[in-house]
């Protein structure tokens, strides 16, 4: 598929640790996209498994496709941010290293943040198990949602997430340096910017339930909530408790 170099060019970062069993079809799945004008940044923590290797034979046949490597590990939103700083594009967007995209997610998304001017978009999204198998759950998302609204509903999913660069900085999507939640901590920052994230209500992005990633264990998950709103935002015991619930709530309905 030819790619139309008068259309936006979309950077796409990829963080990857020990991700051996996913990263190929997770890079396939930017390959097979209809919009072309892309490139592939996959930053590398330390992986002691594969991975290197497996992107490294990609990049032999993939002119798009480019690695980062930490020195030591550093964490998602480090590698995220290190994927950023080098990114060439227009719009920046985000696939964890074990999720997958459908072949006219950025195409329909491109089309329509372009068409609305919108410089912070996510999709609705599906789960699938370890074996990229769909669960036949579609978790629907509001048509916007405030910084307000985000609190109480942690709806956006970071494998959904575009950014225009014309609207926003570098320096107004990096991550905050903490090891769980760091992707959320980052819309709330955004969307005290932006003032709205928009969706498109479309499940173009496959979430794979994998039992060994951070957001698996739901203790770890309540924990690190309640330390984004005490320790992130630096909310009062009291205005974290109504977000909290809210949270709650929602995290329970995505999953039934």
């Amino acid at each position: 598929m030819n790619k139309d170099l008068s259309r936006p060019l979309v950077s796409v970062i990829i963080p990857m640790y020990n991700a051996a069993d996913y990263i190929t079809e997770t890079i396939n799945s930017v390959l097979k996209q209809t919009y072309q004008n892309y490139e592939i940044i996959v930053v590398d923590d330390c992986s002691t498994d594969q991975s290197v290797v497996l992107v490294k034979e990609m990049m032999t046949w993939v002119p798009d496709l480019n690695l980062l490597e930490n020195p030591t590990n550093s964490g998602v939103a480090i590698s995220r941010n290190k994927g950023v700083a080098a990114a060439h594009g227009r719009y920046i967007c985000f696939l964890d290293a074990d999720d997958l995209w459908l072949p006219t997610k950025l195409e329909k998304q491109l089309a329509f943040a372009e068409a609305n001017g919108h410089a912070f978009t996510f999709t609705a999204y599906q789960f699938a198990d370890e074996n990229g198998t769909s669960l036949n759950k579609i978790v629907k998302v509001p048509a916007k949602i405030s910084y307000q609204e985000s609190l109480r509903n942690h709806t956006i999913f970071t494998s959904t997430v575009m950014l225009d660069l014309h609207q926003l900085t570098k320096e107004q999507i990096a991550m905050p340096d903490v090891r769980r939640g760091q992707d959320t901590a980052t819309w709330w920052k955004i969307l005290k910017v932006t003032g709205y994230a928009y969706s498109l209500p479309e499940a173009l992005s496959i979430y794979r339930r994998v039992k060994s990633s951070l957001s698996a264990n739901k203790l770890k998950a309540i924990k690190r909530t309640w330390y984004l709103f005490r320790k992130v935002e630096g909310l009062s015991l009291i205005q974290t408790i109504i977000p909290f619930i809210g949270y709650a709530y929602n995290a329970v309905k995505r999953r039934i």
